[in-house]
């Protein structure tokens, strides 16, 4: 099961995603997949608009990201937790959201 903390708390924006989905073999799994395409293109999009994250870590099952929030990066962050809940919601045995603090 994947595991992902979203956490809020001070202007900062703190993202944890640890484990495998299991849902399919290795190279097959399209919930891991999806999970590490969201997670990826947020990364790359805090940095291709300037943005440098305080943390910025991805490995094979070990994924995080901490970037401060603005006005701008709140939508982005909006955008990121909608799909997570949304992928959360139809792959329940395969992820765990935990989403903690409140986005502005």
């Amino acid at each position: 099961m994947i595991k992902v903390n979203l956490l809020y708390n001070d202007n900062l924006c703190e993202l944890e995603v640890k484990g495998h989905a299991n849902y399919a073999n290795y190279g097959n799994d399209i919930v891991c997949a999806s999970v590490s395409t969201i997670c990826i293109y947020t990364a790359n999009l805090l940095l291709t608009l300037g943005y440098n994250p305080i943390e910025l870590k991805s490995e094979e099952g070990d994924f995080k990201l901490v970037y401060k929030l603005d006005e701008l990066l709140i939508n982005i962050t909006k955008n990121l937790e909608y799909s997570l809940k949304s992928l959360a919601l139809e792959y329940p045995k395969n992820i765990k959201l935990v989403i903690g603090g409140e986005l502005c």
